[in-house]
């Protein structure tokens, strides 16, 4: 049996402690607890310990250091199940402690895949220009089951993806001068498919685009593209030739027939 000698406080971590324990010279450092484990087993000076009392109070203190880790993980958001396994991995915890420690979060309700999930697609609709399926990717990433991410996806519905798909209409359609109303659009449909927004909503949302229309920023897109094309080709084409070079570029660039014809009219002498 060994005698608890001295317990001391530590000049950087005040809430954990150092156990000194009787030796045949005198005393000499043991080993150290937290102040939870200290409380618990109720240690103090001439409290005796044998040698599996020892193991298990360093054990102990062991689990209750890698929990901490954990809870102080968790401190800056919520986080699943796999974000805190993999975070323990990485701090070389052993197996047998985060079963525990994951139990032990569980139970206290600090670990709920579900509410994460829907928290987490309530914050993406908020913040991000994200749709719900790229959402519920980075969900399957972060270790949510998919029945999980698909119900809290319902909150995600098609009338919030049409208003979102919207806004992001107003804010990109007629707004780059240099590009063709047909091509933005293009553009931006498939963008919109990227970021993971639902075909149908997609194609509600762009029903009436045309009405979108701004004549003179798709003039002033023309005239730009349109220029360019005839420094390119002038140098070796001319008349019938180089109109016909210039409206083949133009067109791929989503320009109607009817604005190329206008604007070869007025830059191309026959």
């Amino acid at each position: 049996m060994r005698k608890i000698t001295r317990i001391t406080t530590q000049v950087k971590h005040k809430s954990r402690f150092n156990i000194f324990l009787n030796t045949a010279d005198g005393e000499a450092y043991g080993f150290s607890v937290d102040e939870a484990i200290l409380i618990e087993y109720r240690l103090r000076k001439g409290f005796e310990l044998d040698d599996s009392m020892i193991a298990t109070l360093i054990q102990k203190d062991t689990l209750h250091k890698s929990y901490t880790q954990a809870i102080n993980f968790l401190s800056f958001r919520m986080r699943t199940r796999k974000e805190i396994v993999d975070y323990l991995v990485k701090k070389e915890v052993d197996e047998e402690h985060i079963g525990q420690i994951i139990k032990k979060l569980t139970d206290e309700n600090l670990i709920d895949d579900e509410q994460f999930a829907i928290m987490f697609v309530r914050s993406r609709m908020n913040t991000s220009s994200k749709g719900p399926k790229l959402i519920k990717k980075e969900l399957i990433d972060k270790g949510v089951s998919a029945i999980l991410a698909e119900s809290a996806l319902e909150n995600y519905s098609f009338e919030k993806q049409y208003e979102k798909i919207k806004k992001l209409m107003d804010k990109k359609i007629n707004k780059n001068k240099k590009e063709s109303f047909r091509k933005q659009v293009q553009q931006l449909q498939t963008n919109l498919m990227q970021k993971g927004f639902a075909q149908s909503a997609i194609k509600e949302a762009f029903a009436d685009i045309q009405e979108e229309k701004n004549s003179n920023v798709e003039w002033d897109a023309l005239v730009y593209q349109g220029e360019k094309l005839l420094r390119k080709h002038e140098a070796k084409h001319e008349g019938y030739e180089l109109r016909r070079k210039v409206t083949e570029g133009l067109y791929r660039k989503g320009f109607s027939f009817e604005i190329i014809n206008t604007f070869l009219d007025e830059s191309i002498e026959e």
